[in-house]
């Protein structure tokens, strides 16, 4: 969000909401990455907490937790 990892140092509302979806969903994925090991769930969410509104969009970080630590959403193993 505040355009320090993205391309062209896009802010904000300027970022497609789409990508911005895409950036909290990929930390939330729980299989390793080649650009960074698998966090599991529970670091992942903390790390979107910590986050959110820096890194990640404060709507949809906030939409993702509450699917997680409200609504008991869960990935399959």
């Amino acid at each position: 969000m505040d355009g320090s990892g993205y391309p062209l140092g896009l802010q904000g509302e300027a970022i497609l909401l789409k990508s911005r979806i895409l950036a909290v969903s990929d930390v939330v994925m729980a299989s390793h990455r080649p650009y960074r090991v698998a966090l599991g769930v529970e670091a992942a969410l903390r790390e979107i907490e910590d986050h959110r509104g820096s890194k990640f969009d404060a709507a949809v970080g906030d939409a993702c937790l509450d699917l997680f630590r409200q609504h008991g959403f869960a990935l399959d193993a």
